[in-house]
């Protein structure tokens, strides 16, 4: 994953990127077996679809945390 496309994730909803990380997710799982059964020859591949994964699950989680900060920042000020 390149950095703008980290980038262009930051700018995505939670919910699109949960259904983005079940899409990898479930594309990882295709990979490893192809890469098992002897398809595919480049084993990076696998490794980069769990890293852009764990990328995916990060931004998820900053979000979260986010979400629930800001509300109490905003009820402070008031």
């Amino acid at each position: 994953m390149k950095r703008k496309d980290y980038i262009d994730l930051k700018g995505k909803t939670i919910k699109e990127l949960i259904k983005m990380a079940s899409d990898k997710k479930t594309e990882s799982v295709k990979k490893k077996m192809q890469i098992l059964g002897g398809k595919e020859k480049n084993l990076k591949v696998y490794r980069n679809l769990r890293a852009e994964i764990a990328k995916i699950l990060t931004l998820i989680r900053e979000k979260e945390i986010l979400e629930k900060v800001q509300p109490k920042e905003v009820e402070t000020k008031k």
